[in-house]
């Protein structure tokens, strides 16, 4: 087993919690938020979905599906394209309230899509190779990737909890 195929193997599960956490819900479950102020499942979905296609796109210089396939249009959000969800706010996860299942999916594996096919296609030669310069040390493409594999894993767990409450609650 190579490191790509441990990478391709995480990436894997991202997608299977995500789509434990998501798949038939309301709309109305998935803007639930367990104190009226913390993050919804959709919002929770959503930004873990737009850091992993911001992230290894940048990586891969590569364009984001977000808006090279026209799902920001789709989900027509007030914030600017390029938003991720990084400082967001209570009234920025509320503007995500209307996001419907089958919406956060499908951008959800399209990202996954392209992530399959780029991290598929790498070697172990090729994760030492710097990526961003602006962190001290800089980081490196396999750093990146375990990075967006916490970040994503974490909130894919965050939404499964909140989906667990649902349930508990009838």
């Amino acid at each position: 087993m190579t490191g790509t195929d441990l990478l391709l193997d995480a990436f894997g599960r991202i997608r299977q919690t995500v789509h434990g956490a998501v798949s038939g819900l309301t709309q109305e479950q998935l803007a639930f938020r367990v104190d009226g102020k913390s993050n919804s499942i959709a919002w929770l979905v959503w930004h873990l979905t737009r850091i992993q296609d911001d992230h290894i796109a940048g990586a891969a210089g590569t364009d984001q599906v977000w808006t090279s396939q026209g799902w920001a249009d789709r989900f027509a959000l007030p914030f600017h394209p390029s938003a991720t969800g990084y400082g967001h706010r209570s009234h920025d996860v509320e503007a995500l309230k209307v996001a419907p299942a089958d919406l956060l999916l499908g951008y959800h594996d399209a990202v996954h899509e392209q992530t399959i096919r780029i991290v598929g296609g790498l070697t172990d030669a090729d994760l030492p190779r710097i990526v961003d310069e602006a962190w001290d040390p800089p980081v490196s493409l396999g750093v990146r990737l375990v990075s967006v594999i916490s970040d994503d894993l974490q909130h894919a767990g965050q939404a499964a909890f909140l989906c667990g409450i649902l349930q508990q609650r009838g």
